[in-house]
């Protein structure tokens, strides 16, 4: 990405108190929770589905909301609490999220799974979800590098 933006990216500072790891856990496992309810919602509606496929950022709307609130940097004057960034707990979902693609890449390669197309698409959206939780991390702005990355399996 630094490559095709031609700008160093940067991570934002975590502010204040360092988490301990049980909150990082659970602040991490709410995210994969946020992940499945999604992912399952949208199987379930097919609501954000288009000629092109699945819009995973109308798909993912809480998942993404939650990224964006770990990396928030300022509140409102008047807000109870100051802007505690938690980059490290976005990298630990990143994990969890390349996990799941290798997962997802696994079982296409595989012999058993029941439902290839469910899972091509399950793959394109997590793939697509890697991209906008690093764009969102790094500051980047998705339109600035459209186009420049090809599909998985594609």
């Amino acid at each position: 990405m630094e490559r095709t933006l031609g700008r160093h990216l940067s991570v934002p500072d975590g502010k204040g108190e360092p988490i301990s790891a049980a909150e990082r856990e659970h602040l991490t496992n709410a995210a994969a929770d946020l992940y499945w309810n999604e992912l399952e919602w949208e199987n379930i509606t097919e609501e954000e589905r288009t000629d092109e496929g699945k819009l995973t950022e109308l798909a993912f709307p809480g998942f993404l909301a939650f990224v964006n609130g770990l990396l928030l940097q300022e509140v409102m004057p008047d807000a109870l609490a100051p802007a505690q960034p938690r980059p490290e707990v976005v990298e630990d979902v990143l994990g969890f999220l390349a996990e799941r693609v290798v997962e997802l890449q696994d079982q296409l390669e595989g012999e058993d799974d029941d439902d290839p197309a469910r899972t091509q698409e399950e793959l394109t959206m997590t793939d697509r979800l890697v991209d906008l939780v690093l764009f969102t991390l790094h500051g980047v702005d998705p339109a600035d590098v459209e186009g420049f990355r090809e599909p998985p399996g594609g």
